[in-house]
C-alpha cells in the first residue's frame, strides 16, 4: 500500500504529514492558515496547494474543527470560524479520485495516538488537549466514540459550575472556562495573559499565581475523575500547549487524582502526556485515508 497524506486544518495554522502504512512519518510541512474571516475561502487554497506539494497522487485525509458530516465527506458545522468550510466537500475540492475522508480535529488526534502514540494498544482511552479551550475525544473498545451527530468527546464543555457563565456552546461553568487559555486574563484579574506565564509565575514562587494555578489543575481533576466514572478508560492522556508545562501540570493534577479518583482493587488510571504532539490531528488524517486507499 502507498504512503498517505493527512491535513490538519487549524485557525491559524495548517499541518501535512506523509506517513506511510507502517506508521513511519516522511515528511511534516506547516502554513498558515490565512483566513480573513470572510467567505474568499482562502485558507482552502493553502490546503490544497499543501496537499499538492505533499503528493499530488497520494489518497488524502483531512482533519479539522467542527462537527463532521455523516458521509465523512465534509465539515457539518463549524460557526464562527474558517467561514465557507461547511459543506466544502474535500473530494471534489482536492479534485482526488479517491475519497477524502473529513474527521473532526479532536477525533482525528486521539485516532493518531492510539495508532502510533500514547493510546496505541489501549481499547478505552479519553484525550484531553488544554490550549484556547479544551478539546477532547473518546476511544471505546478500540473505535473514536462520535455519537449521533458527531459531537461526542466535547469534554470541555462539561459543567463544573451549574451558577457559571455559559461557555461557547451554552454550557454553564464549562471546563475549558477553568484551564483554557482564552480567558486566562479574566481569570487572573488581567495580571497574566498566557496560561504559561502564569505557570512561569507560579513555578518562581509567586504565591496567587500559584493559588489560581491550583484553583485550574483541582477543576481539570474534577472533571477528569467525572469522565473516569463516566467511561471507565485504561488511560487519560493530555495534550495541547498547555501539556508543555510537563510537571508543572502532571504532578498536581496526579496528586489531585489521587485523592478523588475512585480506584477499585487499587486500579487507577494511567494518565499520560500525549505523544505526538501538534502532528497528532494530521497523523491521525493520514491514517484515514490510508484506511479508505484499503
Amino acid at each position: 500500500m502507498t504512503s498517505a497524506v493527512g491535513l490538519d486544518l487549524g485557525g491559524t495554522q495548517i499541518k501535512g504529514v506523509v506517513v506511510t502504512p507502517a506508521g513511519e512519518i516522511l515528511r511534516r510541512e506547516m502554513r498558515a492558515t490565512n483566513d480573513d474571516g470572510t467567505d474568499s475561502r482562502a485558507w482552502a487554497g493553502v490546503a490544497k496547494g499543501l496537499a499538492d506539494e505533499l503528493g499530488g497522487a497520494l489518497p488524502v485525509g483531512l482533519s479539522a474543527p467542527g462537527l463532521a458530516a455523516r458521509d465523512g465527506r465534509s465539515i457539518a458545522l463549524l460557526p464562527g470560524r474558517l467561514r465557507g468550510i461547511e459543506g466544502l466537500d474535500w473530494t471534489e475540492f482536492l479534485g482526488r479520485a479517491r475519497p477524502v475522508p473529513v474527521a473532526n480535529d479532536a477525533h482525528s488526534a486521539l485516532a493518531g495516538e492510539a495508532w502510533i502514540g500514547a493510546a496505541r494498544g489501549l481499547q478505552n482511552a479519553i484525550l484531553l488537549t488544554l490550549g484556547t479551550g479544551v478539546g477532547g475525544a473518546i476511544l471505546a473498545d478500540g473505535k473514536i466514540l462520535r455519537g449521533h451527530l458527531g459531537r461526542a468527546g466535547h469534554l470541555g464543555h462539561t459543567c463544573l459550575d451549574v451558577h457559571g457563565p455559559p461557555s461557547i456552546v451554552g454550557t454553564p461553568g464549562a471546563l475549558e472556562d477553568f484551564i483554557g487559555n482564552h480567558n486566562i486574563a479574566a481569570r487572573t484579574g488581567g495580571r497574566f495573559t498566557t496560561t504559561h506565564a502564569l505557570i512561569a509565575a507560579s513555578r518562581g514562587g509567586d504565591a496567587e499565581a500559584e493559588r489560581l494555578w491550583l484553583g485550574a489543575v483541582r477543576a481539570l481533576a474534577c472533571a477528569v475523575t467525572s469522565f473516569i466514572n463516566i467511561l471507565d478508560p485504561e488511560a487519560v492522556i493530555i495534550g495541547g500547549g498547555v501539556a508543555q508545562a510537563g510537571d508543572a501540570l502532571f504532578a498536581p493534577l496526579r496528586a489531585e487524582l489521587d485523592r478523588m479518583e475512585w480506584r477499585p482493587a487499587g486500579q487507577a488510571v494511567q494518565l499520560l502526556p500525549a505523544a505526538l504532539g501538534e502532528w497528532a490531528g494530521a497523523i491521525g488524517a493520514a491514517r484515514a485515508a490510508l484506511h479508505v486507499a484499503g
